[in-house]
């Protein structure tokens, strides 16, 4: 095809965007293990989950065969801010590589909060403020997603309370201004506010903690605490469904302009913005009807795909969640300090994890230091300075796109631009300076999160 007359920013007309949401696990032939109850280690029921979750988010995370989900109005509206997002395409970044591959990125940072995060964040506040709730709480990693949410629930008037890992309420300090600007309540984690936070400390003394030590607290804190409910940026299958907006505004663009992808690149840390950008074309991969190689990038630091356990293990460190069958380096590793950290947790995606399982796509893991000189290839030739997480799937389009000089062919690869980096200064200080070191677990290292992983 010629792509020469192709827009260099694809923009989707405003009564493009989708009113429904995609739910790949309609076109599942083997679907995603159910949550289990930790204690009878059963499936959990609709009633089990309602003192955590909001009613209508508990029927879209049981929701297994309805494969159109509609949006609600007032949040397709509130998309409308935002929405649609560019597919842009490379040419810059092509040019520097002089490589016959052609690059486009979903770019998801034009928003306040600079990323992806708030096309679930959105929803979620929409149904906790629809079923009469004072508020909400939450984890973050980076600070994307309580970004978004604190975002979301100012719009809708709701409290909210986030537990930002350690590591990165002390690397972003902005990014934690930007949620307190919002509204939110936002505390480090582990913190000594909730019994999980005082024992994981007691434990492990100077932690500079992970999602899975942030998720306990949340948990805690949201069932003990009248008319409030906790929400999730990622894994759980509700959050999948609302970012496949992503996926489906990237279809709709590419079927406009006859763009046919070869390779389809993400992040993955959870899974949400990788499961959003991949779902249509996962979905007719499943069908049959098309194909394409899908590949899922995560952090060395924390392998969850490519050296973790397809077992079912608890979603948190503080073992009060419900346990999930996903990809899991086991719920007591703490990864290291990373910048990427929104990345920075032990599992992965129940969706994922089964496409993954079953060979419908690949994953591989990268090291920071060959990250962030993606990162600052790309901002330099780009103009847009991305996240660490982002920052992974560039540095596989770019993998890919060397291959193809290599070889000589033409193929067409699409990766997902979750949002902008201008809150983690300080890991490119690092990069820049030469003082940012790579980490990698030794076998050692994983085992012994292997080893508190439950043989259920």
């Amino acid at each position: 095809m010629n792509f020469e007359n192709i827009p260099y920013k694809i923009y989707l007309d405003e009564n493009e965007i989708p009113n429904t949401w995609y739910n790949v696990r309609a076109d599942m032939k083997n679907k995603p293990a159910p949550l289990l109850n930790p204690g009878t280690l059963k499936p959990l029921t609709f009633e089990e989950m309602q003192p955590i979750f909001c009613d209508e988010l508990i029927r879209q995370e049981l929701d297994n065969d309805t494969a159109q989900i509609p949006i609600p109005e007032e949040v397709q509206n509130f998309y409308r801010m935002y929405r649609p997002s560019p597919l842009v395409h490379a040419v810059f970044l092509e040019k520097a590589l002089d490589t016959p591959a052609h690059i486009f990125y979903k770019f998801e940072g034009n928003n306040t909060s600079g990323s992806h995060k708030l096309n679930s964040a959105i929803a979620q506040a929409y149904y906790a403020k629809a079923q009469g709730l004072k508020g909400v709480t939450t984890e973050t990693g980076a600070g994307q997603w309580g970004t978004a949410l604190s975002m979301a629930c100012s719009y809708f008037g709701l409290d909210c309370k986030v537990y930002m890992v350690k590591v990165s309420y002390e690397q972003k300090p902005f990014r934690r201004e930007v949620m307190r600007t919002y509204g939110a309540n936002v505390t480090p984690s582990p913190s000594m506010d909730t019994a999980i936070g005082r024992k994981i400390n007691e434990e492990f003394p100077g932690t500079t903690g992970s999602l899975g030590c942030a998720i306990s607290e949340a948990v805690e804190a949201a069932v003990s605490t009248p008319g409030y409910r906790y929400e999730l940026g990622s894994v759980l299958n509700q959050v999948l469904l609302h970012q496949s907006i992503i996926g489906m505004e990237t279809k709709t663009a590419c079927d406009k302009y006859g763009i046919k992808p070869d390779i389809i690149i993400g992040c993955a840390g959870g899974g949400s913005n990788l499961g959003g950008l991949i779902s249509p074309f996962m979905g007719e991969k499943l069908r049959g009807e098309a194909d394409y190689r899908i590949i899922a990038v995560e952090p060395a630091s924390c392998p969850s795909f490519t050296r973790g356990k397809f077992v079912y293990d608890f979603a948190d460190t503080g073992k009060v969640c419900p346990m999930a069958k996903m990809y899991t380096l086991g719920h007591g590793f703490i990864p290291s300090a990373n910048h990427a950290g929104g990345l920075r947790y032990h599992g992965m995606s129940p969706v994922l994890s089964q496409l993954y399982a079953d060979g419908y796509m690949e994953a591989i893991s990268v090291e920071q230091t060959a990250v962030f000189e993606a990162a600052t290839q790309f901002a330099r030739v780009e103009g847009i300075l991305p996240a660490p997480e982002s920052s992974h799937a560039i540095r596989a389009a770019i993998n890919e796109a060397l291959k193809c000089k290599e070889t000589g062919e033409e193929k067409t690869i699409i990766f997902g631009l979750t949002g902008t980096g201008y809150f983690d200064l300080k890991a490119y200080e690092a990069y820049n300076n030469g003082t940012m070191v790579d980490y990698i677990p030794t076998d050692e290292d994983l085992a012994k999160g292997f080893a508190g992983i439950p043989n259920i």
